[in-house]
Protein backbone atom coordinates (compact mmCIF):
# COMPACT_ATOMS: atom_id res chain seq x y z
CA UNK A 1 0.00 0.00 0.00
CA UNK A 2 2.56 2.19 0.76
CA UNK A 3 4.68 1.91 -2.11
CA UNK A 4 1.40 2.32 -4.30
CA UNK A 5 0.76 5.45 -2.67
CA UNK A 6 4.51 6.70 -2.98
CA UNK A 7 3.96 5.88 -6.61
CA UNK A 8 1.60 7.76 -7.32
CA UNK A 9 2.49 10.81 -5.68
CA UNK A 10 5.53 10.38 -7.88
CA UNK A 11 3.71 9.63 -10.69
CA UNK A 12 1.58 12.96 -9.89
CA UNK A 13 4.47 15.16 -9.66
CA UNK A 14 6.25 14.07 -12.72
CA UNK A 15 3.24 14.97 -14.51
CA UNK A 16 2.63 18.52 -12.80
CA UNK A 17 6.69 18.63 -13.74
CA UNK A 18 5.92 17.73 -17.18
CA UNK A 19 2.94 20.26 -17.74
CA UNK A 20 5.18 22.94 -16.01
CA UNK A 21 7.87 22.48 -18.97
CA UNK A 22 5.62 22.46 -21.58
CA UNK A 23 3.64 25.55 -20.43
CA UNK A 24 7.23 27.18 -20.15
CA UNK A 25 7.52 25.78 -23.93
CA UNK A 26 9.09 28.74 -26.22
CA UNK A 27 6.06 30.36 -27.80
CA UNK A 28 7.21 32.42 -30.60
CA UNK A 29 5.61 34.89 -32.93
CA UNK A 30 7.20 35.95 -36.43
CA UNK A 31 6.25 38.49 -39.02
CA UNK A 32 7.60 37.23 -42.48
CA UNK A 33 7.30 39.52 -45.75
CA UNK A 34 6.85 37.74 -48.99
CA UNK A 35 8.06 39.00 -52.50
CA UNK A 36 5.25 37.44 -53.81
CA UNK A 37 1.68 37.67 -53.25
CA UNK A 38 -0.19 33.92 -51.21
CA UNK A 39 -1.81 33.65 -55.05
CA UNK A 40 1.39 33.52 -56.92
CA UNK A 41 1.79 29.92 -58.71
CA UNK A 42 4.52 28.01 -56.51
CA UNK A 43 6.52 31.81 -55.88
CA UNK A 44 4.08 32.62 -53.29
CA UNK A 45 1.69 29.88 -52.59
CA UNK A 46 4.65 28.01 -51.41
CA UNK A 47 5.67 30.71 -48.80
CA UNK A 48 1.92 30.45 -47.24
CA UNK A 49 3.05 26.02 -46.92
CA UNK A 50 5.89 27.05 -45.34
CA UNK A 51 4.75 29.45 -42.71
CA UNK A 52 1.89 26.62 -41.84
CA UNK A 53 4.96 23.99 -41.95
CA UNK A 54 6.58 25.69 -39.46
CA UNK A 55 3.52 26.27 -37.23
CA UNK A 56 2.22 22.72 -37.75
CA UNK A 57 6.08 21.18 -36.82
CA UNK A 58 5.79 23.13 -33.74
CA UNK A 59 2.79 22.18 -32.51
CA UNK A 60 1.67 25.51 -32.76
CA UNK A 61 4.29 26.71 -30.68
CA UNK A 62 6.38 28.75 -33.35
CA UNK A 63 3.65 31.06 -35.31
CA UNK A 64 4.70 33.25 -38.36
CA UNK A 65 2.34 35.53 -39.88
CA UNK A 66 2.50 35.53 -43.98
CA UNK A 67 2.57 38.98 -45.31
CA UNK A 68 1.63 40.03 -48.45
CA UNK A 69 4.13 42.38 -50.42
CA UNK A 70 3.76 45.83 -49.47
CA UNK A 71 1.93 44.89 -46.18
CA UNK A 72 4.92 45.59 -44.40
CA UNK A 73 7.92 46.83 -46.90
CA UNK A 74 7.96 46.76 -50.62
CA UNK A 75 9.67 44.00 -52.54
CA UNK A 76 13.41 45.73 -52.68
CA UNK A 77 13.64 46.49 -49.09
CA UNK A 78 13.81 42.81 -47.55
CA UNK A 79 17.69 42.84 -47.37
CA UNK A 80 17.73 46.23 -45.05
CA UNK A 81 14.55 44.83 -43.07
CA UNK A 82 15.59 41.84 -42.75
CA UNK A 83 19.48 43.39 -41.29
CA UNK A 84 18.22 46.10 -39.05
CA UNK A 85 15.12 43.83 -37.41
CA UNK A 86 12.21 45.54 -38.65
CA UNK A 87 10.79 42.08 -40.09
CA UNK A 88 12.63 38.83 -38.55
CA UNK A 89 12.34 37.20 -42.11
CA UNK A 90 11.63 37.36 -45.82
CA UNK A 91 10.90 35.13 -48.58
CA UNK A 92 12.41 36.48 -51.17
CA UNK A 93 15.43 36.25 -53.77
CA UNK A 94 19.52 37.19 -53.53
CA UNK A 95 18.69 38.58 -57.45
CA UNK A 96 16.73 41.44 -55.43
CA UNK A 97 20.19 42.03 -53.39
CA UNK A 98 22.50 42.30 -56.49
CA UNK A 99 22.66 46.06 -56.42
CA UNK A 100 24.84 45.77 -52.83
CA UNK A 101 26.86 42.38 -53.71
CA UNK A 102 26.33 41.45 -57.41
CA UNK A 103 28.13 38.25 -56.96
CA UNK A 104 24.63 37.28 -54.99
CA UNK A 105 23.33 36.62 -58.26
CA UNK A 106 24.91 33.49 -58.49
CA UNK A 107 22.52 32.04 -55.65
CA UNK A 108 19.17 32.85 -57.61
CA UNK A 109 19.75 31.00 -61.28
CA UNK A 110 22.89 30.93 -63.59
CA UNK A 111 22.80 31.37 -67.31
CA UNK A 112 23.57 27.93 -69.20
CA UNK A 113 23.62 26.72 -65.56
CA UNK A 114 23.35 23.44 -63.83
CA UNK A 115 20.54 21.12 -63.16
CA UNK A 116 18.65 21.07 -59.57
CA UNK A 117 21.16 18.47 -57.89
CA UNK A 118 24.24 20.04 -59.29
CA UNK A 119 23.38 23.52 -58.54
CA UNK A 120 22.24 22.53 -55.06
CA UNK A 121 25.63 20.24 -54.50
CA UNK A 122 27.87 22.94 -55.18
CA UNK A 123 26.21 25.48 -52.45
CA UNK A 124 25.43 22.34 -49.46
CA UNK A 125 28.98 20.62 -50.28
CA UNK A 126 31.20 22.25 -52.32
CA UNK A 127 31.98 25.89 -51.14
CA UNK A 128 29.08 27.94 -52.32
CA UNK A 129 26.99 28.55 -48.90
CA UNK A 130 30.62 28.96 -47.43
CA UNK A 131 30.80 32.43 -49.72
CA UNK A 132 26.98 33.01 -49.35
CA UNK A 133 26.91 33.22 -45.55
CA UNK A 134 30.16 35.27 -45.36
CA UNK A 135 28.43 38.01 -47.21
CA UNK A 136 25.21 37.82 -45.59
CA UNK A 137 26.81 37.01 -42.10
CA UNK A 138 28.52 40.39 -42.45
CA UNK A 139 25.23 41.93 -42.97
CA UNK A 140 23.23 40.42 -39.95
CA UNK A 141 21.21 38.07 -41.82
CA UNK A 142 20.97 34.44 -42.14
CA UNK A 143 20.57 32.93 -45.45
CA UNK A 144 18.92 29.49 -46.92
CA UNK A 145 17.12 28.49 -50.03
CA UNK A 146 13.69 27.08 -49.70
CA UNK A 147 12.25 27.52 -52.57
CA UNK A 148 12.83 26.01 -55.97
CA UNK A 149 11.54 26.48 -60.13
CA UNK A 150 12.48 24.52 -63.00
CA UNK A 151 13.05 25.85 -66.61
CA UNK A 152 11.31 29.15 -67.07
CA UNK A 153 10.64 30.55 -70.55
CA UNK A 154 12.86 33.58 -71.33
CA UNK A 155 11.04 36.04 -73.00
CA UNK A 156 7.66 37.86 -73.83
CA UNK A 157 7.35 39.57 -76.58
CA UNK A 158 5.05 41.51 -78.89
CA UNK A 159 6.78 40.49 -81.78
CA UNK A 160 8.47 37.40 -83.21
CA UNK A 161 12.35 37.74 -82.84
CA UNK A 162 13.73 36.70 -86.13
CA UNK A 163 16.74 37.86 -85.48
CA UNK A 164 18.94 39.05 -81.81
CA UNK A 165 19.20 42.62 -83.79
CA UNK A 166 15.60 43.34 -83.08
CA UNK A 167 16.35 42.84 -79.28
CA UNK A 168 19.14 46.33 -79.87
CA UNK A 169 17.59 49.25 -78.02
CA UNK A 170 14.32 47.08 -76.42
CA UNK A 171 13.85 47.84 -72.74
CA UNK A 172 12.47 44.34 -70.76
CA UNK A 173 11.79 43.33 -67.73
CA UNK A 174 14.56 40.82 -66.74
CA UNK A 175 16.50 40.00 -63.57
CA UNK A 176 19.76 38.47 -62.25
CA UNK A 177 22.98 37.69 -64.43
CA UNK A 178 20.58 37.17 -66.98
CA UNK A 179 19.61 40.38 -67.32
CA UNK A 180 23.65 41.31 -67.48
CA UNK A 181 23.47 39.34 -70.63
CA UNK A 182 20.98 40.87 -72.58
CA UNK A 183 22.13 44.09 -71.80
CA UNK A 184 25.87 42.79 -73.81
CA UNK A 185 23.02 42.77 -76.92
CA UNK A 186 22.22 46.16 -76.39
CA UNK A 187 18.67 45.42 -74.10
CA UNK A 188 17.93 48.08 -71.68
CA UNK A 189 17.35 45.98 -68.62
CA UNK A 190 14.57 46.89 -65.91
CA UNK A 191 14.18 45.00 -62.50
CA UNK A 192 10.56 45.11 -61.73
CA UNK A 193 8.86 42.57 -58.82
CA UNK A 194 5.94 40.46 -60.57
CA UNK A 195 2.89 42.43 -60.00
CA UNK A 196 4.79 45.77 -61.85
CA UNK A 197 5.27 44.00 -64.64
CA UNK A 198 1.97 43.74 -66.54
CA UNK A 199 1.02 47.00 -65.97
CA UNK A 200 4.44 48.65 -67.30
CA UNK A 201 4.05 46.40 -70.37
CA UNK A 202 0.70 47.85 -70.92
CA UNK A 203 1.80 51.41 -70.97
CA UNK A 204 5.23 50.86 -72.48
CA UNK A 205 7.75 51.61 -70.01
CA UNK A 206 8.72 48.44 -71.37
CA UNK A 207 8.90 46.43 -74.71
CA UNK A 208 8.79 42.89 -73.29
CA UNK A 209 9.54 40.70 -69.99
CA UNK A 210 11.19 37.55 -68.89
CA UNK A 211 9.85 36.77 -65.37
CA UNK A 212 8.78 32.63 -64.49
CA UNK A 213 7.00 29.61 -65.49
CA UNK A 214 3.94 29.22 -67.53
CA UNK A 215 2.17 28.85 -64.75
CA UNK A 216 3.55 31.74 -63.19
CA UNK A 217 3.19 34.01 -66.35
CA UNK A 218 -0.22 32.80 -66.78
CA UNK A 219 -1.56 34.24 -63.43
CA UNK A 220 0.50 37.63 -64.48
CA UNK A 221 -1.27 37.99 -67.82
CA UNK A 222 1.87 38.65 -69.47
CA UNK A 223 0.15 36.68 -72.83
CA UNK A 224 -2.55 39.40 -73.12
CA UNK A 225 -0.06 42.16 -74.45
CA UNK A 226 2.78 40.28 -75.54
CA UNK A 227 2.26 36.80 -77.26
CA UNK A 228 5.18 35.56 -78.48
CA UNK A 229 6.80 33.28 -75.83
CA UNK A 230 10.02 32.17 -76.17
CA UNK A 231 12.21 28.82 -75.00
CA UNK A 232 14.72 27.54 -74.02
CA UNK A 233 15.45 29.47 -70.18
CA UNK A 234 19.07 29.89 -71.18
CA UNK A 235 19.52 31.83 -68.46
CA UNK A 236 18.61 29.44 -66.16
CA UNK A 237 17.62 25.99 -65.88
CA UNK A 238 16.83 26.22 -62.18
CA UNK A 239 15.53 29.39 -59.96
CA UNK A 240 16.17 29.22 -55.92
CA UNK A 241 14.63 31.54 -53.69
CA UNK A 242 16.58 32.90 -50.59
CA UNK A 243 14.94 33.15 -47.17
CA UNK A 244 16.37 35.82 -45.26
CA UNK A 245 16.55 35.73 -41.21
CA UNK A 246 17.57 38.57 -38.60
CA UNK A 247 20.93 37.36 -37.40
CA UNK A 248 19.92 37.95 -34.16
CA UNK A 249 16.20 36.90 -33.85
CA UNK A 250 18.10 33.48 -35.51
CA UNK A 251 21.05 33.36 -32.51
CA UNK A 252 18.06 33.72 -30.19
CA UNK A 253 16.28 30.65 -31.15
CA UNK A 254 16.32 27.29 -29.55
CA UNK A 255 18.15 24.54 -30.85
CA UNK A 256 14.42 22.90 -31.60
CA UNK A 257 12.68 25.65 -33.12
CA UNK A 258 16.14 26.20 -35.84
CA UNK A 259 15.88 22.78 -36.59
CA UNK A 260 12.26 23.09 -37.44
CA UNK A 261 12.55 25.88 -39.78
CA UNK A 262 15.62 24.07 -41.14
CA UNK A 263 12.91 21.06 -41.89
CA UNK A 264 10.41 22.90 -43.09
CA UNK A 265 12.98 25.06 -45.52
CA UNK A 266 13.88 21.78 -47.26
CA UNK A 267 10.70 20.30 -47.39
CA UNK A 268 9.55 23.59 -49.54
CA UNK A 269 12.78 23.35 -51.49
CA UNK A 270 11.80 20.08 -52.73
CA UNK A 271 7.90 20.29 -53.01
CA UNK A 272 8.15 23.80 -54.64
CA UNK A 273 10.69 22.48 -57.49
CA UNK A 274 8.68 18.91 -58.38
CA UNK A 275 5.67 20.82 -58.43
CA UNK A 276 6.72 23.43 -60.38
CA UNK A 277 8.14 20.92 -63.19
CA UNK A 278 4.70 18.46 -62.50
CA UNK A 279 2.47 21.42 -63.87
CA UNK A 280 4.54 22.78 -66.19
CA UNK A 281 3.78 20.94 -69.26
CA UNK A 282 0.13 21.20 -69.40
CA UNK A 283 0.77 24.86 -68.51
CA UNK A 284 2.67 24.88 -71.44
CA UNK A 285 0.10 23.77 -74.03
CA UNK A 286 -3.02 25.67 -72.03
CA UNK A 287 -1.28 29.09 -72.84
CA UNK A 288 -1.35 27.83 -76.70
CA UNK A 289 -4.98 26.06 -76.33
CA UNK A 290 -7.20 28.78 -74.45
CA UNK A 291 -4.42 32.00 -74.57
CA UNK A 292 -3.03 31.69 -78.07
CA UNK A 293 -0.06 32.14 -77.25
CA UNK A 294 2.87 31.21 -79.38
CA UNK A 295 5.74 29.17 -77.63
CA UNK A 296 8.62 29.81 -79.92
CA UNK A 297 12.20 28.72 -79.60
CA UNK A 298 15.47 30.45 -80.29
CA UNK A 299 17.86 29.13 -82.86
CA UNK A 300 21.26 27.66 -82.41
CA UNK A 301 23.24 30.12 -83.30
CA UNK A 302 21.27 32.64 -81.35
CA UNK A 303 21.84 30.66 -78.28
CA UNK A 304 25.71 30.70 -78.99
CA UNK A 305 25.45 34.49 -79.17
CA UNK A 306 23.56 34.19 -75.99
CA UNK A 307 26.15 31.99 -74.30
CA UNK A 308 29.29 34.12 -76.05
CA UNK A 309 27.72 37.14 -74.13
CA UNK A 310 27.65 35.19 -71.04
CA UNK A 311 31.10 34.30 -71.29
CA UNK A 312 31.80 38.04 -71.60
CA UNK A 313 30.46 39.29 -68.34
CA UNK A 314 31.83 36.40 -66.49
CA UNK A 315 35.07 37.67 -67.62
CA UNK A 316 34.48 41.64 -67.45
CA UNK A 317 32.10 41.30 -63.95
CA UNK A 318 35.19 39.36 -62.46
CA UNK A 319 37.82 41.66 -63.71
CA UNK A 320 36.37 44.44 -61.79
CA UNK A 321 34.73 42.75 -58.42
CA UNK A 322 37.05 40.17 -56.76
CA UNK A 323 34.01 39.21 -54.47
CA UNK A 324 31.88 38.03 -57.72
CA UNK A 325 35.36 36.28 -59.46
CA UNK A 326 35.34 34.28 -55.81
CA UNK A 327 31.86 33.10 -56.46
CA UNK A 328 32.35 32.72 -60.07
CA UNK A 329 35.50 30.92 -59.46
CA UNK A 330 34.29 28.13 -56.84
CA UNK A 331 30.78 27.96 -59.09
CA UNK A 332 33.30 27.06 -62.14
CA UNK A 333 35.31 24.92 -60.52
CA UNK A 334 32.62 22.98 -58.95
CA UNK A 335 30.78 22.45 -62.45
CA UNK A 336 34.12 21.06 -64.56
CA UNK A 337 34.47 18.67 -61.78
CA UNK A 338 31.18 17.49 -61.87
CA UNK A 339 30.80 17.11 -66.00
CA UNK A 340 33.05 13.93 -65.70
CA UNK A 341 30.32 12.87 -63.48
CA UNK A 342 27.70 13.65 -65.26
CA UNK A 343 29.64 12.48 -68.79
CA UNK A 344 29.51 9.28 -67.48
CA UNK A 345 25.70 8.94 -67.07
CA UNK A 346 24.59 11.01 -69.89
CA UNK A 347 21.97 9.23 -71.80
CA UNK A 348 20.57 10.16 -75.20
CA UNK A 349 16.56 10.73 -74.60
CA UNK A 350 16.19 7.21 -76.81
CA UNK A 351 18.45 4.61 -78.61
CA UNK A 352 15.48 3.01 -80.51
CA UNK A 353 15.96 5.38 -83.82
Amino acid sequence: MKISKTLTVFAFALSAALAGTSAQAERVKWKMHSAWGSQVPHLGTEAVRFADDIVALSGGDFKVKFFEPGALLSTYEDFNATSNGSVEMAWSTAAYDVAKFPALAYFSAVPFGPSFSEYMAWIWHHGGADIRDRIYDQNNIKAMHCLAVGPESSGWFREEISELDQLRGMKMAFSGLGARVMQRLGVSTQLLAGGDIFPALEVGVIDAAQFSMPETDIKYGFYQLAKNNYFPAWHQRITIGTLKINKDKWNSLSDQNKAIIETACRSSLARSYVESDANSPSMLARMGEERGVITRRWRDDQLAVFEQAWTDVVNEDSAKDPQFKEVSDSYMQWRKKYSKWADAQNLKPTYLN
